[in-house]
């Protein structure tokens, strides 16, 4: 006989407006036993210093959680000129100063190096692992760490503010696998000097956008340090949830009746008839798949489609 999970079968996506000082593991598990939900995880880590857009997957929305993590992410990020730190953040010991300070249209003129395809050095304190163990650990072991280049991609780097000669506001939309404190770095070596991140705010996800997020004050009445006890408990978690679908908000979607849909829990494919194609809406460029199922509101698989069929790669299991 099956073991049954304890909490409660909860569905669906928070985004949460996640605050300075906790990072993202301690997050989820704040919220899992905050709705004492039997499953939660994220989609895509952020360090304790960053602020911003932390997508948490309750149930059943964790089989989406790798379509939101190769999705685009949006930062507002603060550069500072002149020190250089072991961590690439303000947190970090400074290990090497500079005088220069680059002006606005040097800063302008060097941002198109940065965009595109770009091989990239993710900082020695970062989750890499280098021969089994994480890089971070290896560091604050004293260890010299260079963690192997990788190609990343930058969609636009955007000069927002220079609000004062030692510091500097950007945004960029980046890939999945993109350090912007390796970024920050790199672009400071590029102008003749160091630097490192002082601020850096997440404030979008794939679909999931700033406007979106809740924070932990907001779901439980107390600021974000409090120690929480159940009587801080919503009475109905599924009120700040967002549905599972809504992870493939970007993607194409089609209408299936019961008899596919039952067809497609069972690991079978599902035959389109022409009329249901007027359910497919068109996602991002040249993106034909993945294809979200759906049985009136009620998302049933997550599929290829290879013509005019649906062939199912991940099913869903909703049990109360």
């Amino acid at each position: 006989m099956a073991r049954r999970r304890r909490g409660q079968p909860l569905h669906g996506w928070l985004v949460l407006d996640k605050a300075y000082d906790y990072g993202s593991t301690e997050a989820v598990s704040k919220l899992r036993w905050l709705f004492d939900a039997q499953k939660a995880g994220h989609a895509g880590t952020l360090d304790p210093l960053a602020t911003g857009v932390l997508p948490v997957a309750f149930g059943e929305a964790t089989k989406t959680v790798p379509y939101i993590q190769d999705g685009k992410k949006t930062y507002r990020f603060t550069a500072k000129w002149g020190e250089a730190r072991s961590t690439d953040d303000r947190e970090g010991e400074v290990i090497a100063t500079s005088a220069h300070r680059p002006e606005r249209s040097e800063i302008e003129a060097r941002l198109c190096d940065f965009e595109g395809n770009i091989e990239q050095i993710p900082p020695a304190f970062s989750a890499v692992k280098i021969d089994g163990e994480r890089a971070y650990d290896l560091a604050r072991e004293g260890v010299a760490v260079t963690p192997p280049s990788r190609m990343v991609c930058i969609d636009r780097l955007s000069l927002l503010d220079c609000p004062s000669e030692d510091e500097a506001v950007f945004e960029a939309v980046t890939g999945k696998g993109t350090y912007i404190r390796a970024l920050v770095r790199d672009l400071a070596k590029a102008l003749g000097t160091v630097g490192h991140v002082a601020a850096l705010r997440r404030t979008a996800v794939g679909p999931f956008s700033e406007e979106m997020a809740v924070t932990m004050e907001e779901l439980t009445g107390r600021p974000s340090t409090d120690r929480l006890t159940v009587d801080d408990r919503p009475a109905e978690p599924a009120q700040f949830l967002l549905p599972v679908e809504a992870a493939l908000a970007e993607h194409l979607s089609a209408t299936v009746d019961r008899a596919q849909a039952a067809r497609l829990l069972n690991g079978g494919d599902a035959i389109l008839a022409a009329p249901s194609m007027t359910g497919l809406r068109a996602g991002r460029a040249g993106d034909i798949e993945p294809v979200m199922a759906m049985e009136g509101d009620k998302p049933v698989a997550i599929c290829r489609l290879e013509g005019m069929k649906l062939r199912p790669v991940k099913v869903f299991a909703f049990r109360e």
